[in-house]
């Protein structure tokens, strides 16, 4: 997974956020939080965690989410996952 470029990334979790929410008009962008969609609720927001871990192949400690502020720090956890991961 590693191989995967930012756009990659980017692509594949739009479209792990459009599943999870079931709304195809999502657009994730940097600055997106919960109330920015109106089914991100806490369920859905571990539903959105456990789909990112399955798409990814990665795992999350709660630590690591429990402060995430937006989705651009949650790119950044997942980056930085994948780099690991390598």
């Amino acid at each position: 997974m590693s191989t995967l470029d930012d756009a990659a990334i980017r692509a594949r979790l739009t479209d792990i956020f459009r599943d999870t929410f079931d709304d195809d008009s999502i657009e994730i962008h940097e600055a997106m939080t919960a109330a920015d969609v109106d089914e991100w609720d806490s369920l859905n927001h571990i539903n959105l965690i456990l789909a990112v871990e399955r798409g990814f192949g990665v795992r999350f400690k709660t630590s690591e989410i429990g402060n995430l502020a937006n989705v651009g720090e949650f790119l950044a956890l997942l980056k930085g996952k994948l780099a690991a991961a390598g």
